[in-house]
């Protein structure tokens, strides 16, 4: 008997996820522990990882399953925004107002522009700001769903054939901004700008990668390595078109294997709204992903 009729038909695509099976973190550099746990931790409401990196030269925040990291040293700004999905944006907007006044005389602002909130730290760097959204986000209520990067006009198309070819990294390109799949909900979005760009200050980010090696071979024989950081890591900063070399933005990748000890370690995450004021037992963690019941 023929029972093909009756079987369920499902788009398999929406399910790959690429080379890149993880996001890890967004690294710059800031010159003050105590602003950036001020507007981090007692701002934006997230969580200091409480087990690495816990002395003042510097901070690892956790937000969801990934992370911003912030050694000490002269301020570096990401040319671009970070996207962070937090629970509840009122309560955002309550938190920044409180630590406004110690912020004073930093670049530290934000506002409330449609259905986000826009907020720029005390050095500079851009954060967006969303409420959980199934349509948009999947399952998180607290996670960094996205890093945009600004680039040069007419690069697009050149950055979604480096990921896919040299990558691995499936791609799209929508207008004059290229969309590239990181880990299981991420996106590394590449929006092309007239304005002019910063010089490149040094600034990363940290994937994770299941193919290491191809990569890497496929890196070095373009001479883009720039750091063999040990065998489960190294790092590169060039994006360049596969088809003839041209340059086409810059910013470092720190790529991890799957065999690293760090991969897909469970990073702790609190519930901002517990103060010793206002504390309800047991409610101290905060799930960053909704119950299927929601989605």
């Amino acid at each position: 008997m023929n029972h093909s009729s009756a079987r369920p038909v499902f788009d398999r695509t929406t399910q790959d996820i690429g080379n890149i099976v993880e996001f890890g973190h967004v690294n710059v550099l800031v010159p003050d522990q105590r602003l950036a746990t001020i507007f981090y931790v007692m701002g934006l409401g997230l969580t200091r990882d409480p087990y690495l990196v816990v002395g003042v030269d510097n901070m690892w925040v956790n937000v969801g399953m990934c992370q911003f990291h912030l050694p000490l040293g002269p301020a570096q700004v990401l040319r671009g925004t970070t996207g962070l999905v937090l629970p509840d944006l009122d309560a955002l907007v309550t938190r920044l107002e409180a630590v406004a006044p110690r912020l004073e005389g930093t670049r530290f602002r934000f506002a409330r522009i449609g259905d986000a909130v826009e907020v720029t730290c005390p050095w500079g760097n851009r954060i967006r700001c969303h409420a959980p959204d199934g349509a948009r986000f999947g399952r998180i209520t607290l996670g960094m769903p996205y890093v945009e990067i600004d680039v040069a006009c007419g690069t697009s198309g050149g950055i979604v054939r480096f990921y896919r070819d040299v990558i691995g990294a499936p791609g799209v390109v929508e207008g004059t901004t290229a969309r590239i799949s990181i880990g299981l909900g991420e996106t590394l979005v590449f929006r092309e700008t007239t304005a002019p760009l910063a010089p490149f200050d040094g600034h990363h980010i940290q994937i994770a990668v299941a193919d290491f090696s191809g990569p890497h071979g496929r890196l070095l024989a373009r001479g883009l390595i720039t750091e063999e950081s040990n065998e489960a890591q190294y790092r590169f900063e060039k994006i360049v078109d596969p088809r003839d070399g041209t340059e086409l933005a810059v910013i470092e990748h720190e790529v991890r294997s799957m065999r690293h000890p760090m991969f897909a370690r469970a990073l702790v995450n609190r519930n901002p709204e517990q103060t010793n004021s206002h504390y309800a037992p047991g409610r101290e963690g905060w799930v960053a992903s909704m119950p299927a019941s929601q989605m």
